[in-house]
């Protein structure tokens, strides 16, 4: 075989579908065991939380007045058991780390450059991890949400003061927790395009996602428009139904959500798009 004819059937070998790249990037996701046992123990550990901070006031509910208790179901307090701040800031930690390796772990070890060459389409390739990363990420979170609320409200029910997914604001705490995996997924991603390291990109995770929100305050105009801008400040208003008491600076549901909404596309077109001009 000539030089010549290697050559044209290299040129002649039809191009990667996209299909073929999610199908790829999902081999590639599920190859390593740590990545499963990631899963594992990020959805153990969260719910563990929701369960534990719910026994713990189940537990001590005959101690509390008759007026305490009836305020508790009155007023719709059982919702927050359902996700606590605790369990959603695990949540994000966990989600953006595993963002985060998803893309470094190929930089370490090289093979995001074989990657490339085989599918030079860079952006393509970016996009399939985008769509496989969402897309777990999204039925990873539903699994721990739905299993979140579903022990917290039967822990509450023992005592009748267990909500259901039809009551009002119920459905609303179930989406917002499902969905605050694949956001901060994606942001962790992102940051792992640009910096490259797991363990700079992690760092940079706990930054974005857990210590900012802890500088700005709502208590001043301007710190509460980058407060609310957040995605961490974006689920909290979600999930409180009871949002408006004592708020200097309150905001609205559908603000909530458009944060959230951009903060995914954003993420999603820097890790698509990063990759286009630079060197691997």
């Amino acid at each position: 075989m000539t030089a010549g004819t290697t050559a044209t059937e290299a040129a002649a070998e039809p191009a990667a579908r996209f299909r073929d790249l999610l199908a790829a990037e999902w081999l590639k996701l599920w190859s390593l065991r740590s990545t499963v046992w990631a899963y594992v123990l990020g959805a153990l550990v969260v719910v563990g939380f929701n369960v534990g901070a719910t026994y713990d006031r189940y537990r001590y509910w005959n101690a509390r007045s008759v007026a305490d208790r009836a305020d508790f179901v009155s007023d719709g307090i059982a919702l927050m058991y359902a996700y606590t701040t605790n369990a959603g800031m695990l949540m994000m930690l966990a989600a953006g780390a595993i963002g985060a390796v998803a893309i470094t772990g190929e930089y370490s070890t090289g093979l995001i450059r074989t990657t490339f060459a085989a599918v030079p389409a860079r952006r393509s390739v970016m996009a399939a991890k985008v769509c496989v990363l969402t897309t777990v990420m999204t039925g990873y979170g539903a699994v721990v949400a739905l299993l979140s609320f579903w022990l917290s409200q039967a822990i509450l029910g023992r005592h009748d003061a267990g909500v259901s997914i039809a009551d009002p604001g119920s459905l609303r705490v179930v989406v917002a927790s499902t969905l605050l995996a694949p956001v901060c997924g994606l942001v962790g991603m992102a940051l792992g395009v640009l910096l490259r390291h797991g363990a700079a990109a992690t760092v940079t995770v706990v930054v974005v996602l857990l210590v900012v929100p802890l500088v700005f305050a709502d208590d001043r105009r301007w710190a509460a428009v980058v407060d609310h801008a957040l995605p961490s400040s974006a689920w909290q208003r979600l999930i409180d139904t009871q949002y408006g008491f004592g708020v200097p600076f309150p905001w609205t549901v559908g603000g909530a959500w458009t944060v959230f909404a951009l903060w995914a596309l954003g993420a999603a077109a820097v890790a698509v798009f990063a990759v286009h001009r630079r060197d691997q």
